[in-house]
């Protein structure tokens, strides 16, 4: 959190598609591990990349499986099926969509980083947007609209 990258920890649902992200204020796993019990069910598949703050999530009850991407490995198929399961390319998609997002303000202040980073999170699954949609996010909560 002291430099110009504080870090933002993000878990992804393969099957649900929803995302959860945290504004981190380190990549220990004594910060990480908390972070991923709350937003993950027991007994979840979890993968990742060679990052040493997610090894000790097994200890929870969550199966974990790595990539190692310093050895240029991206994908592996771990049970002999022909689909390579174990890969974080989604999240590493979703990513660069936050990145892509945050660019246009030209750098966002850490204080309000986790704002700006909620607001993706939310809008991300979004495919239209419709007349009603604009109206629920420009209306103040206490207007009453004539119906």
């Amino acid at each position: 959190m002291a430099n110009d990258r504080p870090p933002i920890q993000g878990v992804l649902g393969r099957e649900t598609g929803e995302i959860r992200w945290t504004v981190c204020e380190d990549t220990r796993p004594v910060t990480v591990q908390p972070e991923v019990e709350s937003k993950t069910q027991e007994g979840v598949m979890l993968y990742s990349d060679e990052s040493s703050a997610d090894n000790p999530v097994e200890a929870s009850g969550r199966p974990h499986s790595t990539v190692c991407h310093s050895q240029h490995e991206y994908a592996r198929d771990e049970d002999g099926d022909g689909v390579r399961e174990v890969h974080c390319n989604t999240m590493e998609g979703i990513w660069t969509g936050l990145r892509n997002f945050l660019r246009p303000f030209r750098g966002v202040h850490n204080g309000y980083l986790a704002q700006y980073v909620a607001l993706f999170e939310w809008a991300h699954p979004l495919k239209r947007v419709t007349h009603g949609f604009l109206q629920i996010l420009i209306t103040p909560p206490f207007i009453q609209l004539p119906t």
